[in-house]
């Protein structure tokens, strides 16, 4: 495995993480008990956009290690 399969993993696994947080504070706005307590964070395009790095990056990465 070169450096730049490795980069691709890494990057791609802290995206994953990144856009477990982001599902998971999404989750918790839309069931938050006071509804006037509005957060400042757009959590559903953090979402979008990190598991999308995430599948690409991965993707990409599993393709590199499996094809050669």
């Amino acid at each position: 495995m070169d450096d730049s399969t490795r980069i691709m993993m890494i990057f791609g696994s802290l995206s994953a993480v990144l856009a477990a947080v982001a599902w998971a504070g999404d989750r918790r706005r839309h069931h938050r008990k006071d509804i006037d307590r509005v957060g400042f964070m757009p959590w559903t395009p953090i979402f979008f956009w990190s598991l999308l790095a995430a599948v690409l990056l991965l993707g990409l990465s599993a393709r590199k290690i499996l094809g050669g």
